[in-house]
């Protein structure tokens, strides 16, 4: 699997860290984790699973039979938990970098308001 993960790869095996989930979860989920930035299609959703099942990052949790139709809920795999714990600690560390460059960075100064005569 490509390092670094992108970003939809992250939010998907995020989700994923949590509970099993079935493909209108992980939707969900994502969209949640992302504030709504990130919206998975179910096409393309189900060709990144098929992706990191085959990596070994996610791993098939069990299926069942809703309204005649099968859902599939997927987990998260130790691999996959391995990448994530990496790619989360190789993130910090970029955020660390940046917010302390950040922090030396000059203040913008507001410009004053100006009392025009008459006013006290």
């Amino acid at each position: 699997m490509e390092t670094p993960l992108r970003e939809p790869t992250f939010l998907i095996l995020t989700a994923l860290a949590g509970e099993p989930l079935h493909g209108y979860g992980l939707i969900t989920e994502v969209s949640r984790l992302s504030d709504g930035r990130v919206t998975l299609r179910p096409g393309t959703l189900y060709g990144a699973l098929d992706r990191l099942v085959d990596a070994g990052l996610v791993e098939v949790d069990h299926e069942e039979v809703v309204d005649s139709r099968l859902r599939r809920y997927y987990r998260l795999s130790p691999q996959g938990g391995t990448t994530l714990a990496a790619e989360t600690e190789r993130m910090r560390r970029n955020v660390e970098a940046a917010t302390a460059r950040l922090r030396r960075l000059p203040r913008p100064q507001l410009p004053r308001p100006q009392l025009t005569e008459g006013w006290t």
